[in-house]
C-alpha cells in the first residue's frame, strides 16, 4: 500500500483533480471517499463524473444509499452513512465486481464488504477553500493510477 498526497486550493481545483481521475478509469475500479462532513466527498464526485462523460447533475445518494449515472463507463455513487449494519447483505459486491466505476462515501462504514484492491481517498479541509487529498492505493493498478496523477 503506498500513499500520495496533493493539495488543492479552490473547488475548480478539486474538481479538475477528480476530472484527471476519472478521465483514466477503465471501469471496474472501486474508490473510497472519506473526510468529515462538508469536506468535499460529493464535489470531488462531480468531477469524476465530468470525467467519465457524466451529463447529469450528481448529487448526493444520502437517503438512496445509491445512485447510478451513465457516461462512458457507469457510475456507481453510493453513500453508504446511513447503513445500519456493517454485514447487512446490500448487494455491493454487484457494484464492486462489476464494469462500472464505483465511488463509496463513509466506505469505512462497510470496510468488511470492500474489495482487498482500491483506491481510498482521504480529503481534509486545509482552509476556507483549500483541501488536503491522500490518496491510498492498494493494489497494481491502483498504483499505478497515483502514480499518473501524482
Amino acid at each position: 500500500m503506498q500513499q500520495y498526497e496533493l493539495v488543492t486550493e479552490n473547488e475548480d481545483q478539486t474538481f479538475a483533480l477528480a476530472k484527471q481521475i476519472g478521465e483514466k478509469l477503465n471501469g471496474g475500479e472501486v474508490i473510497a471517499l472519506e473526510g468529515d462532513l462538508g469536506a468535499g466527498k460529493t464535489a470531488f464526485t462531480k468531477g469524476l463524473a465530468k470525467g467519465l462523460a457524466v451529463t447529469r447533475v450528481v448529487n448526493s445518494p444520502t437517503f438512496t444509499i445509491i445512485k447510478e449515472y451513465q457516461g462512458r463507463i457507469p457510475l456507481y455513487h453510493m453513500d453508504v452513512y446511513r447503513v445500519s449494519a456493517e454485514d447487512e447483505d446490500l448487494g455491493f459486491d454487484e457494484y464492486f465486481e462489476g464494469t462500472g466505476v464505483t465511488v463509496v462515501e463513509w466506505a469505512h462504514l462497510i470496510k468488511e464488504q470492500l474489495p482487498d484492491e482500491l483506491l481510498t481517498i482521504y480529503i481534509y479541509r486545509i482552509g476556507d477553500t483549500s483541501r488536503k487529498f491522500v490518496l491510498e492505493a492498494k493494489g497494481e493498478r491502483y498504483l499505478q493510477l497515483c502514480k499518473e496523477i501524482c
